[in-house]
């Protein structure tokens, strides 16, 4: 497992019955219908971080091999394969209930270019032209890195991670981190910054 914390979103089987409940939500620009339920991450609506990073949609390529870390019911996945549906979009996290909500909402919308499964699942030997995600901070700072280690480190050349991140939740020093850490051989920037958020865009060279 690569996400550990007490929190319940993080559990790989969160406790109680699936009970889904559906809502309305904005997928790039058209009101789509999409089912959630308790025990995940942000149940209730797109959270407000998940939103500033999919106000960059648009740079998203027509092709490629994407990847969603932390897909959650599947917000960011989703909108990348409506956006790219050319593209292949992994959709990878630790809790089970995240996992099966995001294949019915794919399966809900007619989408058919998303994989989803736990990480460990990913083949070894796949490498990724994008990486789009709201990071599972919470998890800790060691625990973190050690995800973004991972993923980042299987950019193609030319490949770029986009991150969303809170300012209260470290988005500075994390960026401080992406720049030490992956240099030389990357470049690490912040692209955005909205009401109290950071979007940092991480470019293999």
């Amino acid at each position: 497992m690569l996400f550990v914390s007490d929190n319940h979103y993080f559990a790989s089987s969160p406790e109680g019955p699936l009970v889904t409940r559906e809502i309305t939500v904005n997928l790039n620009g058209n009101k789509t219908q999409v089912l959630t339920a308790g025990g995940i991450f942000s149940p209730e609506h797109i959270d407000q971080g998940t939103q500033v990073l999919l106000g960059h949609i648009e740079a998203a390529n027509p092709t490629g091999t994407f990847l969603d870390i932390g897909c959650g019911w599947g917000p960011i996945a989703l909108a990348l394969a409506l956006h790219s549906p050319k593209a292949t979009i992994y959709a990878i996290d630790v809790n089970e209930r995240s996992l099966e909500l995001t294949k019915m909402n794919a399966d809900k919308l007619g989408i058919t270019n998303i994989i989803v499964c736990k990480p460990e699942d990913v083949p070894r030997d796949v490498l990724f032209d994008e990486i789009w995600s709201n990071p599972p901070i919470r998890v800790g700072k060691k625990v973190l890195h050690e995800i973004l280690n991972l993923w980042i480190n299987k950019l193609v050349k030319g490949g770029t991670a986009r991150l969303v991140v809170q300012k209260n939740l470290g988005s500075d020093s994390l960026h401080k981190w992406l720049v030490e850490e992956f240099s030389p051989g990357f470049e690490s920037t912040r692209i955005d910054s909205s009401k109290t958020f950071r979007v940092l865009k991480v470019s293999k060279l």
